[in-house]
């Protein structure tokens, strides 16, 4: 059973190692600048938004709610494997092998859209591809975030992290320019590829799968494999959860914020992820935007998204996670409640920007919230548990998003759902005690 010490004192063993190299730095980061063609072209920006909520799948929304409910039952999965992922990755010493086995199973989820045709008996199809891939992306997110703590220290955790949200952002924009001129813009793309029979966004898939391959492998080479954990007894995977639940209970007598932060920022998160999955959706279906207007917004979105995680690691080393986390979900309420009063392009421009801004620093500093609690060799199983609370209430988010379409008649209403979940992890978040950072947490320490 993990022994967590409260995380108002807790001085973490790798404070006192050196940061990675800058060529680690820049091979953790590519795994980010790879995912992007799955986060970013295939589930916000091109192949849900353009191609598998469209006309041919039976309506945006119709084709909307059913991916909606595809997203719920992912994280569902999610909920119940990611712990064990990590904890066993922990303990066997090969949190870089699972890293990669999971990468490449969403890159094969990601390349078998291509067998989505046009028509509404694939929608069902296409959805289940595309919330698989959620499924062992998030698991293989377990790894590539407990690695965050192979290569920083307290000084540089939040930077770094920023940096690596930075890296996802602008892999999307080089990745979403090759798509549009490749393939997208032109009427004949690239090695002949026309519209016809949506081949288009089928050949989007193969090329995000094969961006996710080629970017993962810099990680796989540059990181060091961990070590097992010679006390730890290995277990069988069912027997796993027992002795995750008892870490659980352990985690609320000895730390009971840090399980406070993993129920609240696992809210909070679950509306940052619906942000990207259905942004892009209500731009086409509620704002006006055409093909050509939400590859030009994607771009944008991602410069702003970039500086935004970039600007996060100054202030996350500087002030704490808490006060990014907080100032950027405001920002997120506050931007989302004025797109459900607003019509056309220019407003969704103004404000879907703004939201931008917000979203990376709340995702790069609730990763770096979680990594100043995370008690060396046990990185794994506590972002396990980020990602299981972060997944336990993943239906949430689109359940709420869908059942407001429903209710009100109309998809932009979905966003009211979104801004539920947002407020709700914000009102829980403000009571959560903060980790210490950077001077904050040598003063402790000498005291």
């Amino acid at each position: 059973m993990t022994e967590y010490p409260p995380a108002a004192a807790y001085i973490s063993p790798g404070d006192s190692k050196s940061p990675g190299t800058l060529a680690q730095i820049i091979a953790w980061s590519a795994w980010d600048w790879g995912g992007a063609a799955f986060n970013a072209v295939m589930t916000t920006f091109i192949f849900t938004a353009l191609y598998l909520t469209g006309d041919d799948f039976g309506g945006a929304d119709h084709a909307t709610t059913v991916l909606a409910f595809a997203m719920s039952i992912s994280g569902l999965v999610i909920a119940l494997l990611a712990p064990v992922a990590g904890q066993r990755s922990d303990h066997s010493g090969r949190r870089k092998l699972w890293l990669g086995v999971n990468t490449l199973i969403v890159a094969v989820l990601t390349g078998a859209c291509f067998f989505v045709q046009p028509h509404e008996s694939y929608l069902l199809f296409g959805a289940m591809l595309i919330a698989a891939g959620h499924v062992f992306f998030e698991i293989a997110g377990v790894n590539y975030n407990a690695m965050l703590l192979q290569i920083s220290n307290k000084h540089t955790i939040g930077k770094i992290s920023g940096f690596g949200w930075a890296a996802g952002y602008l892999g999307g924009i080089v990745a979403l320019l090759i798509v549009y001129f490749a393939l997208i813009k032109p009427d004949v793309g690239i090695f002949g590829i026309t519209s016809a029979d949506g081949m288009t966004y089928r050949a989007v898939a193969v090329f995000s799968a094969l961006w996710i391959i080629a970017f993962s492998i810099p990680v796989l080479l540059a990181i060091p494999e961990t070590k097992p954990d010679p006390a730890k007894a290995k277990i069988g995977f069912f027997a796993s959860y027992g002795e995750l639940f008892r870490t659980v209970v352990h985690l609320g007598r000895t730390s009971p914020h840090t399980l406070y932060f993993l129920i609240s920022s696992a809210i909070f998160r679950d509306g940052l992820a619906a942000i990207f999955t259905f942004g892009a959706v209500l731009a086409v279906g509620s704002f006006g935007f055409k093909t050509g207007d939400v590859l030009i917004f994607a771009i944008a979105g991602n410069v702003v998204a970039a500086v935004g995680a970039l600007s996060a690691g100054f202030f996350d080393d500087k002030f704490g996670p808490k006060a990014v986390i907080v100032t950027s979900l405001c920002g997120l309420l506050a931007s989302g409640g004025a797109l459900l009063f607003l019509d056309g392009k220019n407003a969704f421009w103004i404000f879907g920007l703004t939201l931008c801004l917000f979203v990376g620093p709340a995702q790069s500093s609730a990763r770096t919230f979680m990594g100043r609690l995370a008690p060396e060799g046990q990185e794994g199983e506590l972002f396990g548990l980020y990602a299981t609370t972060g997944r336990a209430v993943s239906f949430l988010a689109p359940q709420l998003f869908a059942l407001s379409i429903i209710i009100f008649g109309a998809q932009r209403w979905g966003i009211i759902g979104i801004l539920v979940v947002l407020a709700l992890g914000l009102a829980l978040l403000i009571p959560v005690k903060a980790p210490p950072h950077g001077a904050e947490r040598i003063e402790r320490a000498e005291a």
